[in-house]
């Protein structure tokens, strides 16, 4: 079992993925993390071409931790463009790996670029099995299935301000102290998210997050939330491999979340 993780920015998976990705790779599956974009605009110090520099080597960094195989971005920062040569780019990366999972951002997040990955991933990998379509650069198409999960917003609502939730979540409470190792790698951030998001502890926040997504389910302390995308185009119905390999860390709702939508 091959799993990607496709985000937009470098720490975005540490934030809302990780845990996941690391059981997946615990339960023996190959994993491979893919940001779209460098990173290059994430510094009031630093040149764009240094930033990038810096924000590469953080999250080869984090990367290794994880044990998983780590893939260049293919777009500058706000340079995520839902547009017929991005589209070729991202398909060339997902028919290279042939991934059995997909983790992706919310279709519904809190900025543009973080939307538009995630159209640009699951529309890359409807792509992968069209042979027909020329991919940038040209990549063989394939044909099995593979099946998306969207994670939550990174603030748990949308950009207007609608709470989300998902299908289910993942315990991910095994997986914390890595999953804050690796984004502690991301050290460049921390003064930017300060003075451009008022994020100054944003390793707390991100066990804050997700310690909230676990409160939704009332069975863990720590949990990664979940919503699988549309299985037509992609694999059968049934096909659902995140949720099957995880089974014993899968957990519903509880009730009242049940009422909300997505």
């Amino acid at each position: 079992m091959r799993a990607l993780a496709m985000a937009a920015h470098p720490d975005d998976i540490e934030f809302m993925m990780s845990g996941t990705l690391l059981l997946l790779k615990a339960a023996g599956a190959e994993i491979h993390i893919c940001n779209l974009a460098n990173g290059c605009y994430g510094s009031e110090t630093m040149s764009a071409t240094e930033t990038a520099s810096v924000r590469q080597k953080e999250a080869l960094a984090a990367a290794q931790l994880a044990d998983a195989q780590w893939h260049p971005p293919l777009f500058d920062d706000l340079g995520i463009f839902y547009d017929a040569p991005s589209l070729a780019k991202v398909t060339a990366v997902i028919r290279r790996i042939q991934p059995d999972i997909i983790l992706t951002l919310a279709l519904r997040d809190y900025m543009e670029d973080h939307c538009l990955s995630a159209r640009l991933t699951c529309s890359a990998a409807f792509n992968r099995g069209a042979p027909g379509y020329i991919s940038d650069p040209p990549e063989a198409s394939f044909n099995k299935p593979v099946a998306i999960y969207h994670t939550l917003p990174h603030s748990l609502m949308d950009m207007e301000r609608r709470r989300t939730v998902p299908d289910f979540v993942v315990d991910v409470g095994c997986m914390m102290e890595t999953k804050r190792v690796m984004l502690e790698q991301h050290a460049s951030q921390k003064e930017w998210l300060d003075a451009t998001q008022g994020m100054s502890s944003y390793i707390e926040i991100m066990v804050d997050r997700a310690r909230q997504i676990g409160s939704l389910c009332g069975n863990c302390e720590f949990a990664e939330g979940w919503t699988r995308h549309n299985h037509t185009g992609y694999c059968s119905e049934v096909f659902d491999p995140l949720r099957e390999i995880l089974n014993d860390s899968v957990f519903p709702l509880t009730e009242p979340e049940k009422g909300l939508t997505n």
